[in-house]
Order: C-alpha cells, then structure tokens, then sequence
C-alpha cells in the first residue's frame, strides 16, 4: 500500500449513512488525482496534464453525488473545494440540518446514529434504512439490538416551529445531536 504522498484535502461529510471521509490526492508534478471514500479508492488518474478541473464521484448509501473542484490560486497554489449534491460542503450542512434530525446514543456499549430524514420521513439508524413513516403516522416504530425505539412527531403548536420530532429509546427520550 502506498503512502499518501499527495494527500491535499480531507473532508468529513455527514449523510443519513452516516459520516463518511473523503480524501484527495493531488500531484502537482505528475498529473496525479486520486479520490478515496471511507479509505476505499473511487477514481484514479495518473498523468493529467491538466492541473485544473473536477473528480465527480458518488458517496454512501444513497449514492449522493459529490464534485471535487481544483481550481489554481496563483503560481503553483490550488485551492479544493468539495461540493455535495451541487452545494458547497458549507451549504449541505445547513440544508442537512433543516432536512434532517440526528440523535447519537449508546446502548449497552454499542454506539449508535440515528438520522430522520424529514422530507421522506425515512429512518437511519447506523447506515441502515430501519423503518419508513406511514402516511398518517405520528409515530415510527423500529428495534435497535434488543431495544426498542420510536420516533415521535409532535406538532409544536407554532407555524414557525413546525413539527417537533422526538427519538424515544426503552422509554426514555434522547437528546437531539449536533452535527
């Protein structure tokens, strides 16, 4: 296994999967571009001539689509700017956190992540789908290990507050996580 010699950006991207890394190699000298996801090798160029340009590629379950730009800054300089679903990285996060809800939580020893995806009201739980809202429903009833769980959705009584989603684990309520 060779050492990342080129390694020019690392980026951390939070999907309903859950939280993958993306690394870039770049060689200036050699035309060299690499991209990994999750340590795993997507797209490998040796030899471009051209320095400038962008690696589009897929990441995590969903296959979401991710564009890496490699644009020159000066001289020899270049500047990476990752952008997922055609947002900046910047953008995707407070889209995520609008679109999604996210709990973190141990259990038994056992660390879990659990993502409700408001729009589709699908459930995650460790980068598997676990359950999938009715059309009515208020409530999504799923098992993590031996324990049971249930997301809750609350009107907050306020339009601009909306719906308040709440994960309940053996009958205690877990804390909504920042991502």
């Amino acid at each position: 296994l060779e050492k990342m010699t080129d390694l020019v950006a690392v980026w951390e991207v939070a999907l309903s999967d859950g939280v993958h890394k993306i690394e870039f190699e770049h060689g200036t000298t050699s035309g060299k571009r690499v991209v990994y996801v999750d340590g795993k090798e997507e797209i490998r160029k040796d030899w471009m001539f051209k320095l400038v340009g962008k690696e589009t590629f897929t990441v995590g379950a969903s296959k979401t689509k991710a564009t890496i730009n490699i644009d020159a800054v000066g001289g020899f300089a270049y500047e990476y700017t990752l952008e997922i679903n055609g947002k900046s990285l910047k953008k995707h996060m407070e889209n995520r956190s609008k679109t999604t809800n996210t709990w973190v939580l141990s259990l038994g020893g056992t660390d879990y992540r659990v993502v409700l995806e408001k729009d589709t009201m699908d459930v995650w739980c460790n980068g598997e789908k676990m359950g999938e809202f009715v059309e009515d429903g208020t409530e999504t009833h799923f098992s993590v290990g031996d324990h049971s769980c249930c997301i809750k959705a609350v009107s907050s009584g306020k339009r601009k507050e909306g719906i308040i989603h709440s994960l309940i684990v053996d009958d205690r309520e877990i804390p909504e996580a920042v991502e």
